[in-house]
């Protein structure tokens, strides 16, 4: 996904490709749909950003004291590394953005998938594509708002939270000096709580603005007429509030407040400005000079934030999330109008042009959104699946490096049944730098019979051993179905690579804890065992075939047979559905043949779901039906395929022969009993990444893709409707 980052040191901005963030437990994943950029706060970072070092310096005393602090304790070379470590380095950008609902974390019931939320945060509703966000940083957005206003609900809650300090009552007058983004919406606000307001601002656009909104009156603070408008609302005796909005090093603001304020008046600090406050004027009026924190109480708090501990309503009646709500209720009703304040939205590819328009001044600006290109029209109306399905995102986290083994890896089998026994490790007996070190089982007979017949070099029973020997590279999870999430997910963290035979999960939830593995270990090194795309027969067919220009339509005929009676493919109700448990070979081979992840997923079932017809829709436009049968004879073949696009087909029988037809005809010769489906070539390019620490055979995102695919069909036959896979690519 792209991101807005800036390097502090060099002043550098820049949109860069960075992976997606996972979804936690505590949160949802959002998809951005329109992000707003604050022209206060974030404005004056990127200025801080392209200053001299001294300039820095200055426009941060409070971090020049803590480098004193560690120039104390550690010495200067150790600090000079640590600051220009943190300098130069990227940090993102925003903190207020409004978007779709693409995947559930567990602990989460107030939302769903779908839903339209707006976030806050600086480290949580950045200008990125995709954010996790914890559950007391968003909210769901009231029905008929649009989108790009409720982008405003971070600013507006920290405008509101401003408003709460000042605790205006009816018939108050109010002074607001600074009258940006935050200033207008405090003037807003205001006006709806029954307070008269004036404002001060030396731009006559902003000024007239907000007249617009609700001011009684606005006019240059260094002029007659804001003192004369207090003067003529409050009879002479001042102001009841004054919130400062205003930034910048000019002492001004402070004592216009003081002049204009009356006995014992309230001041209220929300923006960042100087506060050298002149004391006699501050001390004969008694004036109640108060701060306010952000978006409200929670604020800083990481038990709020970023635990969900919410702080009980009879004690704190108006938290950051509550503060969030209630100004996207006032917007919803039309007590408070952001439309106005817009002043430009620039697609999100634009991002760097638009922040460097706004600080050469180019672009004058209240407020600037980000439009993001998954948004689909200007209102965010997105038609809602009837059944959707957690997005399978990668983690943020960052992947470990990968593990570069001197010859021979070292490899680890745990479990030992047919299909082991049969399709792999025959395949790896007596290969050339491929040492069979230990084989787990449950029972020590069955390690026995694979240590003798294969040559590994120990049997046991004890996987915690296995998994603690440093000097296993590989493991690989060959087990019964149920058992392979989480298998997979201890291997992970006990930092192996790690070959699991089809499914990677059974539900949707062990699919998440399987790449919350990934994320929490740093370890992305894993291999599904979706053979099929490294069949030689079926990769020489596709290179045959040649690139597409327009979409395709498949079919797979997959005659999968009736299973024999006691078949622990029938348990159901500990190791899953049939389809579960294989359905991933066959759309795994679609997607590898169309280059790409499917976005949605129809299925239909005869009675008693024995044959099965599935439907998947690709991001441009292809097509393909699986059609896997249980009624068929036996003599029918297992596999057959047909691919057709730009006037050219594609025909696969059953992995003994292949054809395309186009311009000239190919036809592969027909070698009896040579069914290839890939293992072998499959265990080679594993082993070699594990050996070389080169890229695993199948992308992570992927394997991810194929699975919550293959779960879909579950739920889109309980559904009875297509089921959208939520966040595909």
């Amino acid at each position: 996904m792209k991101q807005v980052v800036q390097n502090y040191k060099s002043g550098e901005l820049a949109l860069l490709d960075v992976p997606a963030p996972g979804c936690k437990p505590g949160g949802v994943l959002v998809r951005s749909a329109y992000s707003l950029i604050s022209t206060g706060t974030e404005l004056m970072k990127v200025s801080e950003a392209g200053m001299s070092m001294v300039g820095k310096a200055r426009s941060r005393p409070d971090q020049v004291a803590k480098v004193m602090q560690s120039v104390a304790t550690n010495g200067v070379p150790a600090t000079y590394r640590k600051v220009m470590g943190k300098l130069d380095s990227y940090t993102p950008l925003g903190y207020s953005l409004c978007g779709v609902v693409e995947q559930v974390g567990d602990g989460i019931d107030d939302v769903a998938v779908g839903d339209l939320v707006a976030c806050a945060g600086n480290e949580h509703a950045l200008h990125a594509e995709v954010n996790w966000v914890p559950k007391n940083l968003y909210t769901p957005v009231p029905d008929g708002l649009a989108p790009r206003h409720a982008a405003f609900g971070t600013v507006g809650s920290i405008a509101m939270q401003g408003v709460r300090q000042g605790e205006p009552q009816l018939g108050e007058v109010a002074l607001v000096i600074g009258l940006g983004l935050i200033g207008q919406l405090v003037v807003q606000l205001l006006a709806a709580s029954g307070v008269r307001v004036v404002g001060a601002d030396p731009d006559p656009a902003r000024c007239e603005l907000a007249e617009r909104l609700g001011a009684a009156a606005a006019g240059d603070p260094a002029s007659a007429a804001v003192e004369a408008a207090v003067a003529e609302l409050t009879g002479g005796h001042g102001v009841d509030q004054v919130y400062l909005a205003a930034g910048g090093g000019s002492n001004q603001p402070v004592e216009l407040a003081a002049r204009l304020s009356r006995d014992r008046g309230r001041v209220v600090d929300i923006g960042k400005c100087s506060l050298d406050l002149p004391w006699n004027a501050y001390y004969e009026k008694e004036l109640d000079v108060r701060f306010s924190r952000s978006y409200g109480p929670g604020r800083y708090d990481p038990s709020y934030e970023l635990e969900g501990r919410d702080y009980p309503i009879g004690y704190v009646r108006w938290t950051e999330r509550r503060n969030l709500a209630c100004f996207l209720d006032l917007a919803a009703r039309g007590s408070v109008d952001v439309e106005p304040l817009i002043s430009h939205i620039a697609d999100f590819d634009d991002a760097v042009e638009t922040y460097r328009s706004l600080k050469d001044g180019e672009l004058k600006a209240v407020a600037v959104l980000f439009r993001y290109p998954e948004h689909q029209g200007e209102e965010g109306e997105t038609a809602a699946p009837a059944v959707t399905v957690p997005a399978v995102k990668l983690s943020g986290g960052a992947s470990a490096p990968a593990r570069v083994t001197k010859s021979p890896v070292r490899l680890a089998f745990v479990g030992a049944g047919n299909y082991a026994t049969s399709m792999l490790l025959p395949h790896l007996t007596g290969r050339d730098g491929v040492d069979l070190s230990t084989v787990v089982t449950t029972t020590a007979l069955s390690a026995a019979n694979a240590k003798r017949k294969f040559g590994f070099a120990e049997a046991t029973t004890d996987l915690d051993a296995v998994l603690g020997d440093k000097s296993i590279d590989a493991v690989f999870v060959v087990t019964r179905h149920s058992s392979h999430a989480d298998l997979t997910k201890k291997a992970l963290h006990a930092g192996k690579a790690v070959f699991v035979e089809k499914p990677l999960a059974l539900a949707e939830d062990e699919l998440a804890d399987v790449l919350k593995a990934v994320e929490e270990s740093g370890n992305d090194r894993l291999q599904v065992g979706f053979n099929r795309r490294f069949s030689p027969l079926l990769r020489e067919a596709k290179k045959r075939f040649g690139a597409r220009t327009g979409p395709a339509s498949v079919r797979y005929l997959v005659n999968a047979g009736k299973l024999q009676h006691g078949s622990w493919y029938l348990r159901q109700g500990s190791e899953g559905t049939r389809f579960a448990g294989e359905g991933g070979h066959f759309i795994d081979t679609v997607s590898w043949l169309l280059d790409a992840d499917p976005i949605s997923v129809y299925a239909l079932a005869t009675p008693g779901n024995d044959d099965l017809q599935v439907a998947l829709r690709y991001p441009d436009g292809s097509t393909a039906t699986i059609s896997y049968v249980t009624s068929g004879p036996a003599s029918l073949p297992k596999e057959t395929l047909d691919l057709v696009a730009d006037g050219k087909a594609l025909r696969l029988d059953d992995f003994v022969r292949a054809s395309v037809y186009g311009s000239k005809r190919w036809v592969s010769s027909r070698l009896p009993k040579a069914r290839d489906k890939g293992q072998e070539a499959e265990l080679a390019a594993f082993v070699r990444a594990v050996r070389t620490g080169g890229p695993m055979p199948v992308p992570l995102t992927s394997l991810a893709a194929t699975t919550a695919a293959t779960l879909a069909v579950r739920t889109g036959l309980a559904g009875g409707a297509p089921v959208t896979l939520a966040g595909a690519e």
